[in-house]
């Protein structure tokens, strides 16, 4: 693809956020960003020529790709409502990134210590300021092709989340092949609410199956994981709750320090003590029971967690980047 096309389906994703309401007003964003990216350090290598996780990267076009999830996030949550949950490490990336977002909003970790830290750090400190609130969150490591297709369907799953405060709501991708890398969720019994008729309870995960389950998979309509999930901030604290009880008291004993000149010593001491802890696996493999997955169609969506999915979106739809060559 030419420059000149390159530079249109970037013109084209620019969508203006949506007029926020008062129901809106109180839907918060968490873009997760403090992942370390290290499958994808080979590449990032030769884009940006240093050591900078893949979400501080430019891979196409003039935008990171977390630049790029803030754009798709603000089409439906507030800017001043939208979190971001960093590590310390990366901060010469995601300063010149940041530089408008107060400090308040920026979630640093002391070190990366997998998603169930980053995430359950996150909803303590919004719990600080709307204890009350819905949250999205929102992996800035991935590709949409339409990027308003794709928020209004997490329209929908606010809307469930208002319906329903008791449930979770799971972004699930309608698959287009049996992908073996990815995470599945297998939906289970629908659940009837209004503007939400696609809306089915969870009946379990599968984490990179093999190419026969994958198969098996894909024929029984189960759905990729994009990990994008909207509930209440006491819903997912209460999946912390009863999954991970030790890392839940932890956050908990530091919890009276947010807000305060003693914060940043104290989730340090806290983060020399806690162990690795992944989301997934940990919490929401383990709880499936007030879980719920909202499909998702008609939008081209990749998790760029390694250099050949980069390579085959960009073969896809015919991105021509001066890096490639230097890449491949």
């Amino acid at each position: 693809m030419k420059d000149i096309e390159l530079k249109k389906i970037e013109e084209d994703s620019r969508v203006e956020p949506v007029a926020i309401n008062d129901t809106q007003s109180n839907r918060w964003a968490v873009i997760l960003a403090g992942g370390d990216g290290t499958r994808l350090r080979s590449l990032t290598r030769v884009i940006a020529g240093d050591e900078r996780p893949k979400q501080f990267c430019r891979i196409f076009g003039a935008e990171t790709l977390l630049d790029q999830t803030v754009r798709r996030v603000s089409l439906s949550v507030l800017t001043a409502q939208t979190f971001f949950a960093l590590t310390e490490s990366h901060k010469e990336f995601y300063k010149s990134l940041l530089a408008h977002v107060p400090c308040e909003r920026k979630i640093v970790q002391p070190s990366n210590q997998g998603t169930a830290p980053a995430i359950l750090y996150s909803l303590m400190r919004l719990a600080e300021i709307n204890p009350h609130a819905a949250v999205a969150f929102f992996p800035s490591d991935h590709y949409f092709n339409d990027d308003a297709t794709f928020m209004s369907h997490v329209e929908k799953a606010f809307e469930a989340v208002q319906a329903r405060q008791d449930l979770i709501v799971l972004l699930g991708i309608t698959p287009t092949s049996p992908e073996v890398e990815y995470g599945w969720i297998e939906p289970s019994s629908s659940i009837s609410l209004k503007n939400a008729s696609a809306l089915s309870r969870v009946r379990r995960f599968w984490e990179k199956p093999s190419k026969a389950h994958a198969r098996l998979l894909f024929e029984q309509g189960c759905l990729w994981n994009s990990f994008v999930m909207v509930g209440r901030v006491q819903e997912f604290l209460h999946l912390f709750r009863r999954t991970l009880p030790e890392l839940y008291q932890a956050f908990a004993r530091v919890r009276p320090t947010f807000g305060t000149g003693v914060e940043r010593r104290a989730v340090r001491a806290l983060y020399n003590q806690i162990p690795q802890a992944n989301f997934s696996h940990q919490v929401l493999s383990a709880c499936p029971n007030n879980l719920a997955v909202l499909p998702v169609g008609g939008v081209e969506w990749s998790d760029w967690g390694a250099p050949e999915r980069v390579f085959s979106t960009l073969a896809r739809i015919g991105a021509e980047v001066e890096w490639l060559q230097q890449a491949v």
